[in-house]
Parts: structure tokens; sequence; C-alpha cells
């Protein structure tokens, strides 16, 4: 009986000391990873909304509340003004969540542009979101907050061919972003203040 609780000791001090040891080893490498994440999966996405703008969008970005969550919004400067915010979105897709960066012009209030941050969606069909040009450029300029959704479901968005499940993702993500947008949008514009010429 000694020994078990001896052993039951020895296990208790090694997973403390373990998790302790992990948890410090993540804290100090967290900014690193979000780093990492930023410059490899969101900012191409990034730089596809925000072609053509004057500075780096990736470098001029700020961070909203958002209930318990930190959400970034990212600036991109044309004509010497702060006109387009672009911020990540979801939508469930056929294999997983569907990452959607969402552009939006804050002057027009439609959308400027939308791009694909993630996905894990089969290969060839749901996979194509990513490069599918002419799915993309059906939501520009629709004012945000619209009820994006596939014509199959009696909305005003072509889905990509075989990748139904997909697209409806996206519209989700477009959906999504335009509440967030419309929740947000005060502290948005006091924000965009700090980036005018």
């Amino acid at each position: 009986m000694r020994e078990m609780v001896k052993m039951v000791i020895v296990l208790t001090v090694l997973s403390s000391v373990s998790g302790g040891l992990l948890a410090a080893i993540r804290n100090n490498t967290q900014d690193r990873i979000d780093g990492q994440v930023l410059k490899f999966v969101k900012g191409p996405a990034i730089e596809k909304i925000m072609e053509g703008a004057s500075n780096d969008p990736i470098n001029d970005r700020f961070a909203v509340e958002v209930g318990d969550e930190e959400k970034f919004f990212f600036v991109g400067v044309f004509d010497g003004e702060p006109k387009v915010v672009a911020f990540e979105s979801k939508g469930s897709g056929y294999g997983g969540d569907v990452g959607v960066m969402v552009g939006v012009n804050v002057e027009t209030g439609k959308i400027h542009a939308v791009s694909v941050t993630t996905h894990n969606e089969t290969p060839g069909l749901g996979a194509r979101v990513e490069t599918h040009t002419d799915f993309k450029n059906q939501f520009r300029d629709v004012a945000i907050g619209t009820q994006t959704k596939v014509r199959k479901d009696g909305g005003n968005i072509t889905a990509m061919s075989g990748a139904t499940i997909t697209s409806r993702a996206v519209c989700t993500a477009v959906r999504e972003a335009g509440d967030l947008y419309a929740e947000v949008k005060p502290q948005i514009k006091k924000q965009l203040s700090n980036f005018s010429g």
C-alpha cells in the first residue's frame, strides 16, 4: 500500500512538472506561432484582397473585442485613405471549417473581395475554392450584410460545380462577416481614424 501511494505521488509530481514545462514552452513560442500563421496562412489572402494598397495591410491592423474573443482587422489604404478592412470568418464545409478573409469597403459598405485562408476540402473539388476566381468574384460589390446563398438555396451565388457544400461554406462565412461588421462598425470607424493620412 505504501509503495502505491509513493507511486501516485511521484506520478502526480512528474505530471505537474511536465504540464508546467509544456505550458511555459507554449507561452514562450505563442508570438512566434501567431507570426507564422499571419505570414503564411492569412497573409497571402490579405495581400490578394488588398492588392493595390499603398500601405502594408499585414502590419497595419487593429484588434476589437467581440464577446470574449479578440478579432483582428487589417487595413488597406487606397488613395491616401483607409478604405478597406479585411477580417476572417468561417463556414462549415465538407471537410471542416473553411476560413474566409472578407474585405469590406468602409465607404460603400460593399464587399471589396474575398479570399480563402484555410480549408480541408476534397482535392480537385472543394479545394478549388482557393483558386476559383469566377466563384469568388461573385461576392465583389455585394452589400455587406446581404444574405448570400447559393442558387440551389434560393440565393444569388452560382456554386462551384461539384462543390456545393464548400460554396455554401463560403456564403455562410460571408454572411457571418456581415453580421460581425454590423456589430463592430462604430469601433472599426473609430480605429480607422488612426490610419488616416
